[in-house]
């Protein structure tokens, strides 16, 4: 596996997303809500090369600063628009932990759209390498055990600002014990390009 031990700090964070394409994109997330709550056809995105392009993209909903749903995909499997669309949909209606959302309450929502960089596996010997090759801030990180595997946007930081807490509620996530030792687990890493609606 390549060894990646940047130590740059948050402000450092690589720009991957063309900036004026990555603003509409919260609004096509929205839209798409819409038109799947309203059960119209599925929305078509326009031809953007970049939204024709593969991408991973994450959305994220909150209420009132609570996150509502979180849907996304760690890997570039399709179009990123389609992608997009697809996270939307089931951000708002199939994640497990809340109850799908209705047309009224979206209005009310708040959407982040996330695109993440290719992920790149970590090199560590033990947990605290690990931690040591973490940018807090800036990177997601990908946790696999075995069939399991969980990830954290780089946004979680701002909940947990130090790499050992980080990693600790990674494992949890992913079903494992907190104390687990990461020497038996693999690890991959990413940055993400995200857009958020107005407050």
């Amino acid at each position: 596996m390549p060894e990646n031990s940047p130590t740059d700090s948050a402000a450092s964070a690589p720009t991957h997303f063309p900036a004026e394409v990555g603003a509409r994109l919260p609004a096509l997330a929205r839209r798409a809500i819409e038109r799947h709550l309203a059960g119209e056809a599925r929305l078509v995105v326009d031809d953007e090369p970049r939204l024709k392009a593969r991408g991973a993209s994450f959305v994220t909903l909150t209420s009132n600063g609570a996150l509502r749903g979180c849907i996304g995909s760690i890997r570039p499997q399709r179009a990123l628009g389609d992608d997009l669309i697809g996270n939307a949909i089931s951000a708002a209606t199939a994640d497990p932990r809340f109850p799908p959302v209705d047309a009224r309450e979206l209005a009310e929502l708040r959407i982040e759209v996330s695109v993440l960089s290719e992920p790149e596996f970590v090199d560590f010997a033990d947990e605290s390498a690990l931690c040591d090759s973490l940018r807090p801030g800036v990177d997601g990180l990908i946790l696999f055990a075995g069939c399991r595997n969980a990830t954290f946007l780089p946004q979680v930081w701002e909940q947990l600002p130090d790499p050992a807490m980080f990693l600790a509620a990674l494992k949890q996530k992913a079903g494992l014990a907190p104390d687990r030792p990461a020497s038996n687990l693999m690890a991959a890493r990413y940055t993400v390009d995200k857009w958020s609606e107005p407050d």
